[in-house]
């Protein structure tokens, strides 16, 4: 008894910080931030504030909300030993739709071929995976769309490929795991993010986008 109650003053110091350390992170969400590394745990640095980092699955500033830009989470899949929420649905879209713009590897170096025609892409071509809701089973596939940057650039970058919002990637591996992309991501290549004259070091930035051109898909049926 006495040995434990040599131990209650750092008991009683530990049960203290941890809600100090929950409340230093979460006071720490929208707060002002140059550098990916500026916020503190898993938050993310995007147009200057400090927010959850959706290619990681934090639910730090949304108080674990699984609702995002009205459209409700499918469920919850556990990836590399972290919970993502899963979506089969997108924000709708606008003539100016808010978006997440990442960075994409479209060659064989990437994580797979693209979900529109089998194969691998040229970083040097603007080409664009969209989140699962957007991609819309494939039905915008070869399809331009107007992305606008906050600097007031603009590319047109045709859909090539889906941000997987709902499985992710390689989540049975023990290596390269990526969990579901997030229901509003834009996945652009070298040439999206150079021509609107952004530094894909920062990783994810905010921007615009819109249905620039639709081109029509035919199905052959072949009959005897």
């Amino acid at each position: 008894m006495a040995q434990l109650e040599s131990y209650l003053p750092l008991l009683t110091l530990f049960f203290f910080l941890i809600p100090s350390l929950t409340t230093a992170i979460s006071s720490s969400c929208g707060g002002t931030c140059q550098t990916l590394n500026d916020c503190p745990g898993q938050l993310i640095c995007i147009s200057g504030k400090c927010t959850d980092d959706p290619t990681v699955g934090t639910h730090v500033c949304t108080n674990g909300s699984s609702t995002a830009g009205g459209c409700n989470s499918a469920g919850t899949l556990i990836c590399g030993g972290t919970s993502y929420y899963t979506y089969d649905c997108s924000p709708p879209i606008t003539s100016s739709t808010p978006a997440l713009l990442s960075n994409n590897d479209f060659t064989a170096a990437g994580s797979g071929p693209s979900a529109c025609d089998g194969k691998y892409h040229e970083n040097t071509q603007p080409i664009v995976a969209l989140s699962t809701g957007w991609y819309d089973k494939g039905s915008r596939c070869g399809n331009l769309i107007l992305i606008t940057a906050k600097n007031g650039k603009t590319v047109k970058a045709k859909v090539v490929d889906d941000c997987d919002s709902m499985h992710g990637y390689s989540c049975d591996s023990e290596r390269d795991v990526e969990g579901p992309c997030a229901n509003n991501i834009i996945n652009g290549s070298d040439a999206v993010w150079e021509a609107l004259g952004l530094n894909i070091t920062d990783a994810i930035v905010e921007v615009t986008w819109t249905m620039a051109e639709r081109v029509r898909s035919y199905v052959c049926i072949v009959t005897n």
